[in-house]
């Protein structure tokens, strides 16, 4: 008899946890992001998530005065 093998199925879009959305930035700043991306050996997703999560820290929302 044969072992028994167990495969996860794969989460469909949504279901994972994530949403996916998409930005216009300039070209240098795409730029900049991507050199930046090279020399961290992390995706580009990986990269932007940290940087937006520690920027959502320091971020103040100036009110109108």
């Amino acid at each position: 008899m044969s072992k028994m093998i167990e495969v996860p199925k794969r989460k469909l879009k949504g279901e994972d946890g994530y949403h996916t959305f998409s930005i216009r930035v300039p070209d240098d700043l795409y730029l900049e992001l991507e050199c930046f991306t090279k020399k961290t050996e992390l995706s580009r997703n990986q990269v932007i998530i940290i940087l937006l999560k520690e920027a959502l820290k320091i971020a103040q929302i100036k009110e109108d005065v």
